[in-house]
């Protein structure tokens, strides 16, 4: 695929329309989660989250098909997408936020950069301003992003049924990496 449809798709996905000379993207980013309950650990990952972010302002954006998780146990794929995320009716989750206090890098020096970012997030329908801490990181002229934080299910109406209440936590521990490219349309 062409990096012009590529940016074209990733406008359209993420309703991005601000395009500079200081765009870059990845529509291979990683995202994971875990639930850690007292009777079950469950993992799940994402390798295809597409993501942009603009380095001459500092806003960045992020959606993720959920039926694109993957986890060890088909069943709970299913359960997951079924059950809990309705992810027929609620296809992908979005980020649009600002890099708080936020002073233009350059991609010419290795260097890390912890940042604050600020925006909304919107899972199952549900939209919650959230601020979370993460790095930008500079190497070899590469620029990546890592980020973790914790995300509480019923700020977004996801709801545990009793009979598997010790087996889901209530707070999930999000964990993203995103490697990004330039965009040279």
């Amino acid at each position: 695929m062409n990096k012009s449809l590529l940016l074209f798709l990733l406008i359209l996905t993420l309703g991005y329309t601000d395009l500079s000379a200081q765009q870059y993207f990845t529509r291979a980013g990683n995202v994971s989660f875990t639930s850690e309950a007292p009777l079950e650990k469950i993992e799940a990952v994402n390798q295809s989250a597409v993501s942009i972010i603009d380095l001459e302002n500092g806003q960045l954006e992020f959606a993720v098909l959920i039926k694109a998780f993957l986890f060890e146990k088909a069943l709970m794929q299913e359960h997951f997408n079924e059950n809990y995320m309705e992810s027929s009716k609620f296809p992908k989750a979005t980020f649009k936020g600002q890099i708080q206090d936020y002073t233009p890098i350059s991609l010419a020096e290795d260097a890390k950069y912890p940042v604050k970012v600020k925006g909304q997030i919107i899972i199952h329908g549900q939209s919650k301003e959230i601020e979370v801490d993460g790095e930008l990181r500079v190497q070899d002229g590469i620029l990546s992003a890592q980020s973790a934080f914790e995300l509480t299910l019923a700020d977004f109406e996801i709801k545990i049924p009793k009979i598997v209440r010790d087996n889901i936590a209530r707070i999930v521990k999000v964990m993203l990496e995103m490697k990004y490219e330039k965009f040279n349309g």
